[in-house]
């Protein structure tokens, strides 16, 4: 299997970085190349197998790859952080070892402009991060990976290791929009009430969608590797959402494939499928997690049933021999108010276009699968 995922990631390294193959978005909906977390998915993804293969063309291509995109005074194509998405901010996570293997100052600059939007960016009354500008006052569970694991790197690098703004955005999120009957977290959460797909009472979407709890566990053993292990209580804090998070989820595991549902809480509801790339992100936090000793021993072999199991199902050969990745929904979301059709419903969810390739779900993969490579080490 291992031949096949290793001829399968040479293909997409054939990517131009204005036209990476791996970012489907990019083509169906006609978005210009720029900063951004899908291409961020796929270059972390690259780094971390070179960091475990010690294979320097993946190191080499991340490198070309970014720097088409990172200017000689840390300025950046395509990313504007007055748009304050916390989605623009996660690509900026490599820069830091970008900087490590090169020294190049740009890099360095580039770190800084990120922090300078972390330092900036408005924040419901709660005190988390908006999603975006776009989306005011709102919380999405996906945007805890993308702006608290950069956040929480540089804070250990250069910020003196004070995480307590991280962690309180952690809690914050566990104590609104964990459902402690489901044992799942919603996607979305309005502290102001005012959009459409929230409850008025509670602020709170109406479902729970995979890929952004996937996202979260991928926040969540991130931010435990980047931390330093000596902050005692603040490590123990993300440890213990971890596992609780994990366990909540895998009583929703499909017994045959050991994949999730799209939408975990209707396993084999019609029109639900068992989806790639929120399933490839759970085996990669619990994979990560035994590795760090955040996660029981026992776990292991969970994790590597995920790993299989999406394999198996969706990496597949077609007629010309080419090797695909199938089973990845494309995007999802909430609002804004002029998007009515995104309005939280489980209608909504499974409506969403499924496509093969696509880096949410391609790199999460690659993740898990350097997992399973340092297992074997």
């Amino acid at each position: 299997m291992y031949d096949v995922i290793n001829k399968y990631i040479d293909k997409l390294m054939t990517s131009a970085p204005d036209k990476p193959l791996w970012n489907i978005e990019l083509f169906k909906l006609g978005k210009k190349p720029g900063w951004n977390y899908i291409d961020g998915c796929m270059t972390a993804s690259l780094i971390e197998l070179y960091k475990t293969t010690g294979n320097k063309k993946y190191l080499d291509f991340v490198i070309k790859f970014v720097d088409y995109y990172v200017r000689e005074d840390g300025t950046i194509l395509g990313y504007n952080p007055e748009k304050f998405s916390t989605d623009d901010i996660s690509e900026s996570k490599i820069l830091f070892d970008l900087y490590d293997y090169t020294k190049n100052e740009k890099y360095k600059k580039a770190i800084e402009l990120a922090h300078n939007q972390i330092l900036n960016h408005p924040r419901t009354k709660e005190g988390n991060f908006w999603h975006k500008k776009i989306y005011p006052n709102q919380v999405w569970l996906d945007g805890l990976y993308m702006a608290q694991v950069f956040y929480t790197r540089y804070q250990t690098v250069y910020g003196g290791k004070d995480y307590s703004d991280i962690i309180k955005q952690f809690k914050n999120v566990k104590e609104i929009m964990f459902d402690k009957k489901a044992k799942l977290y919603y996607h979305g959460y309005d502290s102001e009430r005012k959009m459409f797909w929230a409850d008025k009472k509670t602020g709170l979407s109406k479902n729970f969608w995979l890929r952004s709890i996937g996202w979260y566990t991928v926040a969540l053993v991130d931010v435990l590797d980047y931390m330093d292990q000596q902050m005692f209580d603040e490590y123990a804090t993300i440890k213990a959402i971890l596992k609780e998070t994990i366990d909540g989820l895998l009583e929703y595991q499909d017994k045959d494939s050991k994949m999730f549902w799209q939408v975990p809480n209707f396993p084999g509801r019609e029109g639900n499928y068992l989806e790639t790339s929120g399933s490839a992100m759970i085996a990669y936090a619990i994979l990560k997690g035994v590795r760090l000793e955040a996660l029981p021993e026992r776990y292991r072999e969970i994790g590597k049933g995920i790993f299989d199991g999406i394999c198996k199902k969706y990496l597949s050969v077609n007629e010309d021999g080419d090797l695909n990745l199938g089973g990845i929904c494309l995007v999802a979301g909430l609002g804004p108010e002029k998007d009515l059709r995104r309005d939280g419903t489980y209608e909504y969810y499974i409506s969403e276009p499924i496509v093969e390739n696509d880096a949410k779900g391609v790199g999460p993969l690659i993740m898990a699968y350097t997992e399973m490579i340092k297992l074997e080490k």
